[in-house]
């Protein structure tokens, strides 16, 4: 995409939506870590019916260790792959009272040490606790980065790049939210629906989806 171009599709899905929010729940900043780690590999849906149930009696580090594993894996036994991340959940919750005060960090070294924690769930956390123009680049941005031609690329670290490098700045901080919308109810993995994009004529996807008959 040109300049011009990326300039109208985020103008486009600012206008209708001029305040992305992640649709995953949350009340603090440890929330929305425990909440993030949890999401891979699992929907934002089967997280926040997890944790509503979680959060009431572990929403916070010491709380959370205060759990233990069996009690926290029964909280967390509907999302997949719940063994490893109540390993994680445990251990984060450990350094985070040992190293921080009970207080999640705000430096993505700080972060990224955390079990479980890797760049994009750092992203994340800086972008939506923090307001920092980050861009946690998942499959949605990742497939949308090299679909549209806004910020094509071969790896996501590649895509993150590229995004940060052509986004405009009024746009930066909120641009990961309306890129992961897009692509979760829009520009689909598998069906596109070209045919209900507000963006599609800056969008350099050439194998337009037409609508179901």
């Amino acid at each position: 995409m040109t300049p011009a171009d990326i300039e109208s599709f985020f103008a486009t899905l600012k206008a209708a939506n001029p305040h992305p929010r992640t649709e995953l729940e949350f009340s603090s900043v440890f929330e929305l870590l425990v909440a993030v780690l949890l999401s891979a590999q699992a929907t934002d849906v089967g997280v926040n019916k997890a944790t509503r149930r979680l959060f009431v009696v572990a929403n916070t580090p010491q709380r959370m260790l205060d759990m233990g594993l069996d009690r926290l894996e029964q909280h967390i036994r509907t999302i997949g792959l719940y063994h490893s991340k109540a390993r994680h959940l445990l251990q984060t919750s450990a350094m985070l009272v040992a190293l921080h005060g009970g207080q999640v960090p705000r430096s993505r070294p700080a972060l990224e040490a955390l079990p479980g924690v890797g760049r994009k769930t750092a992203n994340v956390v800086l972008n939506v606790a923090f307001g920092e123009p980050t861009m946690a680049v998942d499959t949605h941005l990742f497939r949308l980065g090299n679909r549209t031609g806004i910020a094509p690329g071969a790896s996501p670290l590649e895509v993150e790049r590229n995004l940060l490098q052509r986004v405009p700045a009024d746009y930066l901080v909120d641009a990961h939210h309306w890129l992961i919308l897009h692509g979760r109810y829009i520009c689909k993995a598998r069906t596109p629906q070209c045919w209900n994009c507000a963006v599609s004529n800056v969008c350099r996807y050439k194998l337009k989806a037409s609508a179901p008959q």
